[in-house]
């Protein structure tokens, strides 16, 4: 937590002003707590303003400029995704999170974060990259470059947006290329590496990861290149109770000809150019951690494996509709796509 934010109600309102000075890069706000480090206020450059114009002197204490009604979520009440979600909505950019003494446990970034989702994350980076040949001779697959950045880049930093804190990356083939990209923290969270013994399928790796801090799970490939709204996958998981979402993506099929529709060899009537549309999985699921116990030990299993698994044993499994662009860079032509994609965005 970034202590800067935080000033005593002792001080004066030319010492917030020096404070407010010593900010960069975040929001202009400062929470006042009292002698018991309970939260009491806040205080804007625009509060600052507002009481000089009124004749308010810098040497007065803080409380004569500071905001008594203030916004504010409570540990274990309101500090849900939906809540901060709300925030969000009101233009709030930091939130204070209180405890029942109203101590400051955390301070969340609404202009950095777009929430905090309490959730583990697990990148599957341990292909071959085959149909990608001869780029991934040497290179993983999630090493290889759209624009200035690494596939698996893009994923671990939207995740990150989204507040995810404890993200591990599975690895295998030229793993310790991956393991070396991840030496360093990125933005303050360490991703973690695990290194599957042989090849366990597209989600029969999970098993080695050693801890999960959250009940709910997102399993992903890691050379995924979308722009999927993850706090809404989240909401859709969460409100449907479901033990496993499935985010898909539409797949529409348009047959060239006229299609007839049969009674063994007797026709009895003519579909012209019929189109079907379908949902495609995606290869990105949010699991409750305990349906994880289903997944057999040290052994080659699919995600697929796993829905079959789940559904046979009445667990719930739902479908995701993803909106937005997503593209699965197993081929060519798609991560040719994703480098034209991506020239002509920003902030992504």
């Amino acid at each position: 937590m970034n202590t800067i934010h935080i000033i005593s109600k002792n001080f004066l309102i030319i010492d917030a002003i020096r404070r407010i000075n010593e900010i960069h890069n975040e929001p202009l706000v400062l929470f006042v707590v009292d002698e018991n480090n309970a939260m009491c206020g806040t205080l804007t450059d625009g509060d600052v303003r507002r009481a000089l114009i009124k004749g308010i002197n810098v040497n007065a204490p803080i409380v004569d400029a500071m905001h008594r009604n203030f916004n504010f979520l409570r540990v274990g009440v309101n500090d849900g995704v939906e809540d901060i979600h709300r925030q969000r909505e009101l233009n709030m950019r930091l939130v204070p999170v209180l405890d029942g003494d109203n101590h400051i446990c955390e301070i969340i970034n609404l202009e950095r974060y777009r929430t905090k989702l309490p959730i583990d994350a697990v990148l599957m980076a341990g292909g071959k990259g085959e149909r990608l040949r001869p780029l991934t001779e040497h290179t993983p697959k999630p090493l290889i470059k759209v624009g200035d950045k690494c596939i698996i880049d893009y994923n671990i930093d939207r995740l990150l947006s989204y507040g995810v804190e404890h993200i591990s990356v599975t690895v295998n083939y030229l793993g310790e290329q991956i393991e070396e990209h991840f030496q360093e923290e990125c933005e303050g969270v360490k991703i973690v590496t695990v290194c599957e013994p042989k090849y366990l399928g597209t989600i029969g790796s999970v098993k080695f990861v050693e801890t999960f801090y959250n009940n709910t799970v997102l399993v992903m490939n890691s050379d995924l290149f979308t722009n999927i709204d993850y706090e809404d996958f989240y909401l859709h998981f969460y409100q449907h109770d479901a033990d496993m979402s499935v985010a898909a993506v539409p797949y529409v099929v348009k047959v060239p000809y006229g299609v007839f529709n049969l009674d063994g060899r007797e026709i009895k009537g003519v579909m012209e150019k019929p189109t079907y549309s379908y949902y495609a999985n995606a290869g990105i699921y949010l699991i409750k951690k305990e349906c994880l116990n289903l997944i057999p030990e040290n052994e080659f299993f699919n995600a697929t494996d796993f829905m079959d698994k789940l559904i046979a044993a009445r667990h719930k499994v739902i479908r995701y509709p993803l909106s937005g662009f997503w593209i699965d860079i197993g081929q060519h032509e798609e991560l040719a796509r994703a480098r034209e994609m991506v020239k002509h965005m920003k902030g992504f």
